[in-house]
C-alpha cells in the first residue's frame, strides 16, 4: 500500500475530534479561470481502519468523506468561514475503494442563498467515480464562546 501523498496536496488541519480520528485529511485548490477563488479538493488515502468486513472501504466511512467535503469546502467559500450545519444528505454508492485507493471529493457548490446553501460531490480514485452525493446545509451565526462563570 502506497502512502505517498500526490503532488500539490497538503495537510489539512481542520475539522473536530470525529473527522481527524479518520485522517490524515489533505487537500489542494484548483486553480480556476478568470482570476475566481479556487475550489477545495479534499482526499484521504484509504486504509484498514476504514474498511468493512469485505476489506473495501466501508460505506459510512465514504458517506462522511461526502458530508465533510460539502461542509468545508461550503463554509470555506465565505470569507469569514460561513458556519453551518447538515440539513439533508444523499449519497449514491457506483462502485468500491479498497485499501491503498488516493481518494478525492471534487464539490460542485450549486447555490448559496440566503438561510440554505446546495452543493454536490463526486469522489473520484484515478478515473474511477466511487460516489456521488448532494447536500443541503442551513446558514449558522458565528459560534460564540460560552461564558465563563464567576469564581
Amino acid at each position: 500500500m502506497s502512502d505517498t501523498i500526490p503532488e500539490g496536496f497538503k495537510l489539512l488541519k481542520r475539522g473536530g475530534g470525529f473527522l481527524s480520528s479518520l485522517g490524515p485529511w489533505y487537500y489542494r485548490i484548483d486553480e480556476t479561470k478568470g482570476g475566481e477563488r479556487g475550489q477545495l479538493v479534499l482526499a484521504i488515502r484509504v486504509e484498514d481502519r476504514h474498511c468493512n468486513i469485505r476489506h473495501i472501504a466501508h460505506g459510512g466511512f465514504l458517506v462522511t468523506m461526502v458530508d465533510s467535503a460539502l461542509g468545508v469546502v461550503v463554509s470555506s467559500s465565505r470569507e469569514p468561514a460561513q458556519p453551518i450545519v447538515t440539513v439533508s444528505l444523499t449519497t449514491n454508492f457506483v462502485t468500491s475503494a479498497e485499501p491503498g485507493d488516493w481518494v478525492e471529493a471534487h464539490v460542485d457548490i450549486d447555490r448559496i442563498g440566503g438561510r440554505l446553501a446546495y452543493a454536490s460531490c463526486t469522489l473520484r480514485t484515478g478515473n474511477r467515480t466511487i460516489m456521488t452525493g448532494s447536500g443541503v446545509f442551513a446558514l449558522m451565526p458565528p459560534v460564540v464562546p460560552k461564558e465563563q462563570p464567576d469564581g
